[in-house]
């Protein structure tokens, strides 16, 4: 089966960015990325722009264009995000079967971990963003689910035979035990869906001279608001605790927060793990991801994930994260 990006090569790129006007000095360097394909790319007399093309299939133009118009949401409203370029009031491309977006190139570094000063300016900045997110729902992109996240990505990666079957039947239990808490505890605590990020990693977050900026809307999605939260803790609980009242701190400057949705953060990472696994099953035909991955089929990894699920288990027994 040939792979989605098989016949998007440098010279195609080139052929895409200049289809909208520019003049490149014909410089393409690949980013790392697997989910689409992003280069920078040189153009002449100016800064080189960011190219990114969409992997086929996945989004509907719809929900590409919603997540472009949440940027420019955003940019109104002064959020420093990296919004897409428009040309005549379009930001959404498609060159020889390839749908494609150009952005401003924007440099910086991820937050330093446990930075409580960085992670207060940042709850600032997730503040004026979930205010403008909570403000209506996306139309056309889909929510963070237990089903769609949990159970789907369970399915997938049964039905498709990735788990060594020596680890079969370890993993599908414990996956089901956790899958089984996890509906009942979404279906108890009581949150808002609104407009997320979706994939708020501190590698999304960069900062340069003194100044923060959001990158890579393509996971926003509806969900609680501490999706956007969790993933800048880290450390032992104590460290997080201070971490976290920094953060909310920052926050709730702009948008409240409900200190009840804490409870869904071992939730979360539960289904960040069991998504990522789907995920690169899902992308197997890519060769990509192999050639990125080739530990994804071994015993060590799913039983490294199996430990993971059990922990997760654990975790959800324990007292949830609370703000002083």
């Amino acid at each position: 089966m040939s792979h989605p990006f098989a016949t998007l090569t440098p010279d195609l790129v080139l052929d895409a960015v200049e289809s909208l006007g520019f003049l490149s000095d014909a410089r393409v360097l690949a980013l790392n990325s697997y989910e689409n394909r992003v280069y920078q790319v040189g153009i002449e007399g100016e800064t080189p722009l960011i190219a990114k093309f969409y992997r086929p299939a996945r989004w509907s133009d719809a929900a590409i264009r919603e997540e472009h118009a949440f940027s420019f949401e955003l940019a109104e409203h002064e959020v420093p995000v990296v919004a897409p370029l428009l040309r005549d009031g379009e930001s959404l491309f498609e060159h020889a079967g390839f749908r494609f977006a150009l952005f401003p190139r924007r440099g910086g570094r991820a937050p330093e971990p446990g930075d409580l000063d960085q992670l207060y300016r940042f709850g600032q900045l997730l503040g004026r963003m979930h205010a403008i997110g909570a403000s209506r729902p996306f139309a056309h992109r889909e929510a963070l689910t237990v089903d769609n996240f949990g159970h789907e990505s369970l399915a997938t990666l049964l039905e498709g035979n990735f788990v060594p079957r020596s680890l079969l039947p370890a993993y599908e239990s414990v996956a089901r035990d956790l899958l089984a808490r996890l509906d009942a505890l979404f279906s108890r605590i009581d949150y808002s869906s609104i407009r997320l990020h979706g994939d708020c990693h501190p590698g999304n977050l960069l900062y340069r001279d003194e100044r923060f900026h959001v990158v890579d809307l393509d996971d926003c999605r509806m969900g609680p608001a501490v999706q956007d939260l969790w993933m800048l803790l880290a450390g032992e609980r104590q460290e997080r605790l201070l971490q976290l009242a920094e953060l909310i701190d920052g926050y709730q400057e702009f948008h409240d927060f409900a200190p009840r949705e804490l409870a869904l953060i071992e939730g979360l990472r539960s289904l960040r793990l069991m998504h990522y696994s789907a995920w690169l099953a899902r992308r197997w035909d890519d060769p990509a991801f192999p050639m990125s991955f080739p530990w994804f089929g071994s015993e060590r990894y799913w039983g490294e994930q199996i430990l993971m699920l059990r922990e997760q288990l654990a975790a959800l027994d324990e007292e949830p994260l609370r703000l002083f």
